[in-house]
C-alpha cells in the first residue's frame, strides 16, 4: 500500500508548493523530536511527504502511480520500498543485526542501496520582537550550547598545520568491504570508512581540544536575520546552523518568531492599518493633525468635510517591500460626537439646519 503524503501533511490534492510548504513548516515545528510534545515517527514521515511533494517531478510520478521511481536504484526502479507491507519477522529471527533493506537491495533494488550520509540534529528555539521589528525586520545575534564544529582544527580533528596521512582502517579507498550474514548466505558490502569519513586520509596529529573528533560541545554565536514584513508564527530555516557531527553534514536551526501586537497599529500584507478618532468640527472644516507613526511624527491633512469610517492613504509608510519601496498607512477616521452641547453651540447647530439642511 502507497503512502499518503497529502493527508501527512494535511492538504489537498490540489495544493499549491506555498501551501505544502507553509504546512510543512507548520507541522516540523510541532512534531520536532527536541520539542517537548514531539514525535519522531510522525516527524520523519512528514519529511519525506515533504520531500516528494515538494519537488515536481517526484509529485508527478507520485500522482500518477502512487510511488516515486526517480529515487529507486537499478532498473527495476522498486528496490525494497517494492515489499512494503509485508512482514519479515519470522524470517529474520536471529539476524537481528542485519540490515534487510541492504541485503533485499542487492537482489531487488539493482546495486547497493545509496550511502546514508551522516548528519547532526536540527536545533529549534523561539524569538520575541516587538511589532516595529516585525516591520522594518532586525538582526539579532543568539548564543547556542550546541554541538559544534572545533574552532581550533577548523572541524578538521588534526592539529592546525599537522600533514595528513593514508587512513590504515581503509588504505586509502575511503571505502572498506563489510561481510554480512543472511537467510540467503554472506554477501559483501561496501561502506563508506568511519574512520576517514570517505577521503582516504587523516591527519597525523590529533587536535588536542576536540580529540581528533573534529566537533565538540560548546557556546556559539549564530546571527539570525530576521527579514522585514515577517508575521507572528512564521519559522526561520538556517541551513546547517543546527548540531553539528563528526565527518557529516551539520544540522538546520529552524527559529519561530514571536511578533508583539501594537497598540495602535496592524499589518495586513504590506500596509500598515490604524484608527483615527477626530472632532466633529475638524471632519466639518478640515485641518493637519499631527500623528505618531512608525517612523516619526507625520503632518496629516484632514480634507474638509470627511465622512465617519473614510480612509485615508499615507504613501511609503508601511511595510518595506524591496530597497526604496513600501506599503502605505491606511488611516480609518472615525469622527467623535459631542455628549452635551452648551446653548450657544445648540443654537448655531439649529440655525446652519435651517439655512443649510445639515
Amino acid at each position: 500500500m502507497s503512502k499518503d503524503y497529502y493527508n501527512a501533511l494535511g492538504v489537498a490534492r490540489s495544493a499549491s508548493k506555498d501551501d505544502i510548504k507553509k504546512a510543512y513548516r507548520k507541522l516540523a515545528h510541532k512534531y520536532h523530536p527536541d520539542k517537548k510534545e514531539g514525535d519522531e515517527k510522525k516527524f520523519k514521515e512528514i519529511n519525506e511527504a515533504y520531500s516528494v511533494l515538494s519537488d515536481d517531478k517526484k509529485r508527478a510520478e507520485y500522482d500518477s502511480y502512487g510511488r516515486v521511481f526517480s529515487e529507486a536504484g537499478g532498473a527495476s526502479g522498486a528496490g525494497f520500498s517494492g515489499f512494503e507491507g509485508f512482514d519479515f519477522s519470522e524470517f529474520s529471527k536471529g539476524f537481528q543485526d542485519i540490515d534487510l533493506e541492504d541485503v533485499f537491495g542487492e537482489f531487488f533494488g539493482g546495486g547497493f542501496k545509496k550511502e546514508r550520509i551522516r548528519r547532526g540534529r536540527d536545533v529549534s528555539f523561539d524569538v520575541e520582537i516587538s511589532f516595529a521589528e516585525s516591520v522594518f525586520g532586525i538582526e539579532r545575534k543568539v548564543l547556542l550550547n550546541k554541538t559544534a564544529s572545533c574552532e581550533v582544527c577548523g572541524g578538521s580533528g588534526g592539529t592546525p598545520g599537522t600533514e595528513l596521512m593514508t587512513c590504515p582502517t581503509c588504505n586509502g579507498k575511503g571505502k572498506v568491504h563489510e561481510a554480512r550474514r543472511s537467510f540467503f548466505g554472506t554477501f559483501s558490502t561496501v561502506t563508506t570508512c568511519s574512520t576517514c569519513g570517505g577521503t582516504g586520509e587523516v591527519p597525523k596529529e590529533r587536535c588536542k581540544t576536540c580529540a581528533g573528533q573534529g566537533v565538540l560541545k560548546r557556546e556559539e554565536e549564530i546571527t539570525v536575520r530576521i527579514p522585514p514584513g515577517i508575521n507572528d508564527g512564521e519559522m526561520i530555516r538556517i541551513s546547517g546552523a543546527g548540531e553539528a557531527v563528526a565527518r557529516g553534514l551539520a544540522g538546520d536551526l529552524y527559529v519561530k518568531i514571536h511578533a508583539k501586537q501594537h497598540p495602535i497599529f496592524r499589518k495586513e500584507g504590506n500596509n500598515l492599518h490604524m484608527n483615527l478618532s477626530i472632532k466633529l468640527s475638524t471632519a466639518l472644516l478640515g485641518g493637519n493633525y499631527t500623528l505618531r507613526t512608525l517612523d516619526g511624527d507625520i503632518q496629516l491633512k484632514i480634507p474638509e468635510g470627511v465622512s465617519h469610517g473614510e480612509v485615508l492613504r499615507v504613501k511609503g509608510k508601511g511595510v518595506p517591500i524591496e530597497k526604496n519601496k513600501r506599503g502605505d498607512l491606511l488611516i480609518k477616521v472615525q469622527i467623535e460626537l459631542p455628549s452635551k452641547l452648551s446653548k450657544s453651540a445648540r443654537a448655531s447647530i439649529e440655525d446652519l439646519r435651517d439655512k443649510e439642511g445639515i
